[in-house]
Parts: C-alpha cells; structure tokens; sequence
C-alpha cells in the first residue's frame, strides 16, 4: 500500500521540488501552443460543391401555368435523362423556371454539368424564345456573394442611377484579386410600353400578333451587302435596334 501510494505522488512530489523546472515546462507549452495556434489552417468557408445542378429560366411577367407548359415539362423531359440523375425537381412560378438535378456523392459534377448542358441545348429546340437565355450552373457556396452594397442618389434619378452602377460602378470591383463577378440587381431600367388601342387595331384588320411581329422585324440590324471600291471595301449595315438615343 505504501509503495502504491509512493509511485502515485512520485509525479506530485518531483513537481514540488523541482519547481522551476515545472515552470519551464509549462512555459515551453503556453509558447509552443500560441506559435502552431497562429499557424493552424482554418478555413472559414471550406470549399464545398454540393452533387446539384440548377437550370433557371427568367421570363418577366408570364403566368405560373403557361411556363410550366412551354418550359418546366420539356426541361424535365430532358434533364431527366442525364446520365446518373438520381432526383430531378421543379419549381414554377411567376416570371421564373428552376428545375434542380440531384446527384449521387462522389459523382464528378463537373462531367454531369457538360451532360447536363448537353440536354439543355438539346431542349431549346423546342423551348419559345426568352429576354434571356436559360442558365445552368452547379450548386457551389463560394459563388454565393461575400459582399452586398445598397447604392442611392438625391443627385439621379432611378433610371441614371441603374445605368450608372451597371456602366461604372460594378466594373470597379470586377478587376480586384480575388473577385470572379459582380452582379446588379434591383433599380429601374428603361423600357418603353406600347399599349395599342384594341378598337383601333379591330378596326383596320390587326392583331396583338401582328404589332408584335412587327416590333421584331423592326428592332434588327441587317447586312446591307459590301461596297467594292478600287483601293478599299466598304461593308454596309441597315441598323434598326432600338436605341436609348432614338427613343429619346
């Protein structure tokens, strides 16, 4: 019992007569602690990709029931054949299409993006004509923003104000290190609303249809040909776009 007891405060006992070593000791792992803590790796947002692709479709103002008949029915009909697809889901809404991909762990979602554009492009063929083009991205959270700025002006109005940050603003932060892109949302944009008069267009025989199509053939710029001159070729252009300048 006695030589138990002995063994057991050996460590105590040596601690108490060697005290200034005890304190060395200790020092040398307070010191050896602080210097790996400050050169320990810590990742605040690790990089992590979730097994998801994503295609979304913006068309402003057109109903829930329309799009899920022109775009949500054909994008799953197509997407869902990707190769290793295990879940595909949809969602619809006023104005906007997503359709989500959902994959295995371990599958290499860069190869299950290019299948996946694959299908979409496929899937246009058979998809009306949108303001802007579908987009089809994985789900990664570095591409969520880092950063959010909320700009206003006494001095411009809210149309000058949108141009301004889309023409100049955001272009100051998409050359900084680090920085893959800066998007701009929210403000006015300019446009122009024609609102025919039904009456009217009854009575000389048009249609909705017809000041439609009329719009498109109008806001195009054409080739004109190419002038052949002695010492110069001088290539021609009917511009037709509408324009902030002769719309003013």
């Amino acid at each position: 019992m006695a030589t138990e007891s002995s063994r057991s405060g050996a460590l105590a006992a040596w601690s108490i007569r060697h005290p200034v070593g005890v304190t060395m000791i200790a020092l040398a792992v307070v010191v050896l602690g602080g210097f790996s803590f400050a050169r320990l790796a810590i990742d605040l947002h690790p990089h992590l990709i979730y097994p998801e692709i994503r295609v979304r479709i913006l068309n402003p103002g057109v109903p829930a029931t329309v799009l899920e008949d022109q775009f949500t029915r054909q994008l799953e009909e197509q997407l869902a054949i990707t190769e290793d697809a295990i879940n595909v889901q949809s969602r619809t809404s006023e104005g906007a299409v997503s359709v989500d991909l959902s994959f295995a762990y371990g599958k290499d979602i860069d190869l299950a993006l290019r299948d996946a554009s694959t299908r979409l492009d496929r899937a246009k063929r058979f998809l009306p004509d949108t303001p802007d083009p579908p987009i089809i991205y994985k789900r990664d959270p570095s591409q969520i923003p880092v950063l959010e700025f909320i700009v206003s002006s006494p001095l411009r109005d809210p149309v000058e104000l949108r141009s301004w940050v889309d023409d100049v603003f955001a272009k100051w932060f998409v050359t900084l290190p680090g920085v893959a892109a800066a998007e701009v949302g929210g403000g006015l944009i300019r446009e122009i609303q024609i609102l025919p008069d039904q009456q009217r267009l009854a009575g000389v025989g048009l249609t909705m249809q017809d000041i439609v199509l009329a719009l498109q053939r109008g806001n195009r710029d054409d080739p004109a040909g190419r002038l052949k001159m002695t010492r110069q070729e001088i290539s021609g252009r009917i511009s037709g776009r509408l324009t902030a300048w002769n719309l003013s």
